[in-house]
């Protein structure tokens, strides 16, 4: 699985298409925690995240929600800002 970034101790990562399911997603692991979240929603879909970095991960998806739907329409995964 590509890692998109990394921030706050949190790792954005995004699986290719072809070997993944919609809706459209990003995967946010934090130490033993991990949460899925729609990327056209912004919303965790699954996991056991911490509100906190719930809350971190929704304001980055926020900024980059567009790039992050275009790679996963794509499959060209690249790179992107942390949080700052």
């Amino acid at each position: 699985m590509p890692e998109i970034t990394r921030f706050y101790g949190i790792i954005i990562k995004m699986f290719f298409k072809p070997k993944e399911h919609e809706p459209s997603h990003i995967h946010a692991l934090y130490g033993e925690y991990i949460g899925e979240f729609n990327i056209l929603t912004c919303e965790m879909i699954q996991g056991d995240l911490p509100p906190k970095a719930q809350e971190l991960v929704t304001e980055w998806l926020h900024t980059y929600q567009d790039e992050l739907q275009k790679m996963w329409e794509t499959q060209l995964i690249h790179k992107l800002p942390p949080l700052k």
